[in-house]
């Protein structure tokens, strides 16, 4: 049995810019808004990201990584195929579908230095999930990190693009604190009949931003 801090280590290196796959590239539709004055400041970011990760694709990836993580570890490799092909089916966008799928296939290359799961390609949250399932992560710390990693990523996005200072960011990661961790508590019990954006505004400016 690997100990728990192995685990939380390997978490953590996964999910880290550096690693092969990273947190880089999509935006969420981020750019389109901060182009079009949606958000300027911390409050307006902060709002923007958590309404992403309580009702938008933060917390539909969340669901996905969920049922790769259940898949996985009841070792039901049929069920991991099936939420891979729907999760490729859940995005909309061509472009952030290209992305996801590179994404979650760069990221199963990396971590086949460890435990593997049984799938060579997968949108990344599908990815992570059955990663942190074959590795034998507990569900819940695994969606944390998962969507801590999101919520950072935007945010170190829009420090470029507003701009913000390196002490507004950090700020933004602290008021996320909650919202991760209650959307991670959620997503651990949810289902697959919980998945869906109930963000309009939201859900148009990833495709208004990739047409650009």
């Amino acid at each position: 049995m690997i100990p728990s801090e192995s685990r939380l280590l390997r978490l953590l290196t996964w999910l880290t810019p550096a690693f092969a796959a990273g947190t880089v590239g999509y935006a969420h539709g981020l750019e389109a808004a901060i182009r079009e004055r949606t958000v300027t400041d911390t409050r307006d970011l902060t709002a923007w990201i958590s309404n992403l990760i309580e009702h938008g694709s933060g917390w539909t990836d969340a669901v996905l990584a969920r049922a790769a993580w259940i898949a996985v570890t009841a070792e039901d490799h049929v069920a991991l195929e099936r939420i891979a092909a729907l999760a490729e089916q859940q995005i909309t966008s061509p472009h952030r579908r290209r992305e996801s799928l590179a994404q979650g296939e760069a990221f199963l290359v990396a971590v086949a230095a460890w435990n593997p799961p049984p799938i060579l390609s997968a949108p990344y949250p599908v990815a992570v999930g059955a990663t942190a399932g074959a590795a034998g992560i507990p569900l819940e710390p695994a969606l944390a990190a998962w969507l801590h990693a999101f919520a950072a990523h935007l945010t170190g996005l829009a420090m470029r693009a507003i701009p913000l200072g390196q002490s507004d960011a950090v700020a933004v990661i602290a008021g996320l604190e909650r919202v991760i961790l209650r959307t991670a508590t959620r997503a651990a019990g949810a289902t697959l009949d919980d998945l869906g954006a109930a963000v309009p505004d939201l859900s148009i400016l990833p495709q208004r931003a990739a047409q650009r």
